[in-house]
């Protein structure tokens, strides 16, 4: 494995950084504070295809910004994720989507797109709106009582030197941890519109399935160890040398898997109940699943341990990746104020919450959206959801927000066979020889393959020069090298993925962000707090810059608008 098999790697043929033998390049490729220069670095010194050293220089890795590898991976069922991924994620929601490969996937995947289809996702919109207001009133509650950060975050205060926005009025604002808050909320929102379960996060969140939740999350999110790697290739440490997050993951499993159960039986019940009076209430995604597996052929439905696994999927994919996109979302618009205000004015035009000045004056004031008790404003909301849907800047905000910041950083694939891959940029390799556009390079069985999510998104190759920029005018003339016509998959936003693995809820996710995006700027004034960083565990996360010892934060100031 270190000596004889690199001789025969055709990956070591490509170009790309050098390193000593047990070198890796994990660090350049994954901490978000070097990742973008790398991969603008590396891009324009070896072309778009090259190999990067993973656990040292016999372990070679291809990273690609060619669209041609990328649409040829991510379709082509050679790849697939590898065996230590699937593991980690099996062992936290068992045989479910992200974990599973081939017809199991796609038997999976099937089963599932009906639940997550325009219509489907469309008749959620009352429990986005419902969540998103319930949030809005804890914040107008934290204001009004004045209260600090030592209330809003059970991580306690912020200390005093971190704050940066030193002027706030107190009687007009607080200084409010957004990820904390919209973490609770799209935790709450997948289980109304997931199970039509309410874990009360916005509550006091002493649920115990979200009390479970949270604290195999936050064992997740800390960094990767020597033990982790172990356990995936002898799990049998687990057992025999428990730590303190394997105990941990454990009984949140044990609380999760308990609850799981009840709910089935019990939404099952309900399910069979409303068929047998040709009834049709129930709107919850599980409710959804459980229908569709109503059908007399067994290999056609799901196990109740494969319902089970699949509850879990959701509550692991569909809570936390949407809360860190939208606390980044309020992060962007707080450091943008000019961006902040055109969005909520198209809000405004939108809900039409207007008003004229005089009948002499013709040009339009915002009338105080306070007038519109929480009743009006959802009826308001969901009949004008058709133009929230269609508004422009709404749309490009969210998009830009994800560009930018995809919660996924990357995703890793590996050839199951022998392939060559098909290339549209040429690819010098070390001897000098060229493999021309149109060529193919060669990989063999067990190669990794990194999609670089996060590079491709921040690619001044492909965006142009401000591509590190937050700009949600962009959307509106894309470069052709943004949108290939050859490529239309690439155009959909790298962040969602493409193919065969791409993202089944990104119409939840978007909706669920227009949500709360509608329902907070007609109340709420954002403005920065303290200088925030990024960092990459499961998920891309924000921490206060110099302060990572805290873990995940993103205090902002939030004030009450004044029209």
């Amino acid at each position: 494995m270190l000596f004889i098999m690199p001789l025969f790697d055709p990956l070591r043929k490509l170009p790309g950084p050098k390193a000593s033998a047990f070198e890796n390049h994990f660090q350049q490729v994954m901490d978000p504070s070097k990742s973008p220069r790398t991969h603008e670095d590396w891009r324009k010194q070896f072309g778009k295809t090259f190999r990067f050293h993973g656990f040292g220089k016999h372990d070679y890795r291809l990273m690609s910004f060619d669209f041609r590898v990328i649409t040829h991976v991510l379709n082509s069922p050679t790849y697939e994720k590898p065996w230590q991924t699937r593991a980690l994620l099996a062992r936290l929601i068992g045989r479910a989507i992200f974990s599973v490969e081939g017809s199991a996937h796609r038997f999976q995947r099937r089963l599932l797109g009906p639940a997550f289809t325009l219509q489907s996702v469309r008749a959620l919109t009352p429990v986005f709106l419902q969540t998103a207001q319930q949030l809005r009133d804890r914040w107008e509650t934290t204001i009004s009582q004045r209260l600090d950060d030592s209330e809003t975050h059970p991580g306690g205060p912020l200390p005093e030197d971190v704050v940066i926005a030193t002027a706030v009025d107190k009687s007009k604002g607080a200084v409010i941890d957004i990820a904390h808050w919209m973490s609770r909320a799209a935790f709450q929102i997948i289980g109304l519109a997931g199970f039509d379960y309410d874990f009360k996060a916005l509550d006091d969140e002493s649920e115990e399935v979200y009390g479970a939740y949270r604290r195999m999350f936050a064992v997740l999110d800390k960094a990767p160890r020597v033990r982790s790697v172990l356990e995936l290739y002898f799990p049998i440490i687990r057992t025999i040398w428990p730590d303190h997050g394997t105990r941990v993951t454990n009984e949140s499993l044990r609380i999760i898997a308990k609850a799981g159960k009840k709910l089935i039986a019990a939404k099952q019940a309900v399910v069979e109940a409303e068929t047998a009076k040709n009834e049709n209430h129930q709107k919850d995604i599980l409710s959804l699943l459980i229908k569709a597996n109503l059908s007399d052929d067994p290999s056609k439905r799901l196990t109740d341990a494969e319902l089970l696994d699949q509850c879990s999927t959701f509550l692991l994919a569909g809570s936390d990746t949407v809360s860190v996109g939208l606390g980044w979302c309020f992060h962007f618009l707080s450091v943008n104020p000019e961006i902040q205000t055109r969005l909520r004015n198209e809000i405004f035009s939108v809900l039409k919450l207007t008003a004229p000045a005089s009948d002499s004056d013709k040009d339009s004031r915002h009338a105080p959206p306070a007038l519109l008790d929480d009743a009006a404003m959802q009826k308001r909301i969901l009949e004008a959801w058709d133009e929230i849907e269609a508004a422009p800047y709404l749309d490009s905000v969210i998009r830009e927000t994800l560009r930018l910041t995809p919660p996924v950083h990357g995703t890793i694939r590996v050839a199951t066979t022998d392939d060559q891959i098909p290339v549209s940029h040429p690819v010098v390799l070390q001897d000098g020889t060229v493999i021309e556009k149109g060529g193919s390079i060669s990989i063999r069985k067990g190669s990794y393959i990194h999609i670089p999510i996060e590079g491709l998104n921040l690619s001044m190759d492909i965006w142009g020069s401000d591509a590190w920029k937050f700009n949600p005018d962009r959307w509106t003339s894309l470069p052709p090298s943004a949108r290939p016509p050859e490529y239309p998959g690439i155009g959909n936003l790298m962040t969602f993925g493409m193919g065969h693995h791409s993202c089944l809820g990104y119409r939840f996710s978007i909706n669920e962000m227009k949500a709360f995006l509608v329902t907070m700027l007609p109340q709420f004034v954002f403005r920065p707090a303290a200088k925030i960083s990024k960092f990459n565990a499961i998920l891309t996360r924000p921490y206060i810059q110099n302060k990572f010892e805290l873990g995940t934060r993103l205090p902002v100031v939030v004030e009450k608008y004044t029209p």
